[in-house]
């Protein structure tokens, strides 16, 4: 049965490179017969977080915060796709996530990192992974990381050179076991 995936995106750059990453992520699920969707923090627009969507009475949280939480609440997986800045988290990325508590709790994520450097977002993925496990979230321990992005993914998301190959390689262990941990919260649920 098709699991609901969500690819969560947060870079405001200009030239954001990381987005080829979650677009490829996105393809590649939907290739394994998953509904995969990818949510952009940039497109989202939500504001600097100031009221988490559960603080606002029922009914009056902003459309497009509301119309999140539905997609947050209905999705079974979900992939934050961490670039690293300054050694840590993006903000727009930290930011969308804050915005929502319970509609991530007790379901599997995995974290996609990458960086324009060698280290692939290392730091990034560290930070992720205990900021998503204190949300009660499972974290899978695959570690995909992409380094030297622009040089891995090529405009269109395509792999290229031996870092595409790698990345088609660690793909593909990282989506069997999202896989794995979402269909036994669908079965535990």
């Amino acid at each position: 049965m098709a699991l609901d995936i969500l690819v969560l995106y947060g870079s405001y750059r200009r030239g954001r490179l990381g987005i080829r990453l979650a677009d490829y992520l996105v393809g590649g699920f939907q290739a394994l017969g998953h509904k995969a969707e990818l949510i952009d923090a940039r497109a989202v627009g939500l504001p600097m977080l100031d009221l988490r969507y559960s603080d606002y009475p029922p009914g009056e949280a902003p459309a497009a915060m509301a119309a999140l939480a539905e997609r947050l609440t209905a999705a079974d997986a979900f992939v934050f796709v961490a670039g690293e800045y300054n050694r840590g988290v993006q903000p727009g990325l930290k930011n969308l996530t804050d915005h929502f508590l319970k509609e991530f709790d007790r379901r599997p994520a995995g974290v996609a990192s990458y960086s324009m450097g060698r280290y692939a977002g290392v730091n990034s993925h560290a930070n992720w992974t205990v900021t998503l496990n204190a949300m009660g979230m499972t974290v899978i321990p695959d570690r995909l990381g992409v380094g030297q992005i622009g040089d891995t993914l090529d405009a269109e998301s395509r792999p290229h050179g031996e870092g595409g190959a790698a990345l088609e390689r660690g793909f593909a262990s990282f989506a069997r076991n999202l896989v794995y941990w979402a269909e036994a919260v669908r079965k535990a649920g």
